[in-house]
């Protein structure tokens, strides 16, 4: 039996299915053996290296007026609350107590 192509002509992957899963082999497998060997070694379902975030979540308390004006502009809204803050942030200088 031959075996469905996982993409198309164009390059565009299909949708796996189970079977395309459970056929699939390791890379240990396919691969040689020194590519093998400095691959990263983690378990099944465990995550890599994670880059540090770039920004703080935080949770704060806005009035709803200053909440309701920045959703209004659109998507990004909370992107455009924080350059506000930043913009702020540079007129006002923090000064030596």
């Amino acid at each position: 039996m031959k075996k469905k192509s996982l993409t198309s002509k164009s390059g565009r992957v299909r949708e796996l299915k189970n079977k395309d899963i459970r056929s699939m082999r390791s890379a240990s497998e396919v691969l040689p053996a020194d590519l093998v060997s400095v691959l990263p070694k983690r378990k099944r379902g465990e995550r890599g290296h994670q880059i540090k975030p770039k920004k703080i979540s935080v949770t704060v308390r806005y009035s709803p007026e200053v909440v309701e004006y920045f959703k209004q502009i659109g998507e990004g809204w909370q992107t455009r609350m924080d350059d506000a803050l930043k913009e702020w942030i540079k007129k006002h200088p923090k000064r030596a107590a």
